[in-house]
């Protein structure tokens, strides 16, 4: 499989561009996307044959949740069973941003997405392209990081291409994406956990969250 690489504004992204990754998507393809949080791998959830190309091209183990990028707060609460006042919070003080929120499961979520974990991680990315590929598709996307497993996510288009060619379909090259990945953090237990600290530090998540 070749990959193909088409340069992109990450800020006003064309038409075009949204339209020719947008129908690779939807035909169970894999595109590698510049977002707020580097570059990350977009494909169709509920596409199982797409789901195991990501796991595939990441090199990642199928136990591990691939996380889910949302439009807005309506788009997240069709996709868990259970949104707590902490979710809330969390996503009025740092949505749209570099923020993964882990939360049950609905049942719209195919089991191998959350890695049989029923337990799924939604960002609302600070993104112009990822924005408009929800909006052309009117769907979640998955969104997880475009590296492969264990080493650095990718900051270029050129990186994408080098590190994933042949394993993906197709990457926006926004140019360099200069920020830190995204944080994570788990709120399906009685006290929330820090998952992975990025943009967001874990102090920034203490203060919203004080008290609950």
């Amino acid at each position: 499989m070749s990959t193909d690489l088409i340069e992109v504004d990450s800020a006003a992204p064309s038409s075009t561009a949204l339209a020719r990754a947008g129908s690779i998507i939807r035909s169970g393809g894999v595109v590698a996307i510049p977002t707020d949080a580097l570059y990350t791998l977009v494909a169709d959830p509920f596409n199982l044959q797409a789901v195991q190309r990501v796991f595939q091209a990441k090199g990642r183990e199928s136990s591990r949740s691939l996380p889910l990028l949302v439009s807005d707060l309506m788009m997240a609460e069709e996709l868990s069973t259970d949104l707590s006042s902490r979710f809330y919070m969390l996503a009025r003080k740092f949505w749209p941003g570099p923020l993964a929120i882990i939360m049950p499961a609905s049942a719209r979520i195919p089991l191998k997405v959350t890695g049989n974990t029923g337990r799924l991680a939604m960002r609302h990315a600070k993104s112009e392209v990822a924005s408009g590929l929800l909006e052309w598709l009117g769907q979640p996307l998955i969104g997880t990081s475009a590296n492969i497993s264990g080493k650095p996510t990718c900051t270029t288009g050129i990186d994408a291409f080098a590190t994933l060619d042949g394993k993906i379909d197709l990457v926006l090259d926004g140019g360099l994406c200069s920020g830190g990945g995204a944080t994570t953090v788990d709120i399906t237990e009685p006290w929330w956990k820090l998952i992975k600290e990025g943009l967001i530090p874990e102090k920034e998540i203490a203060e919203c969250l004080k008290g609950v």
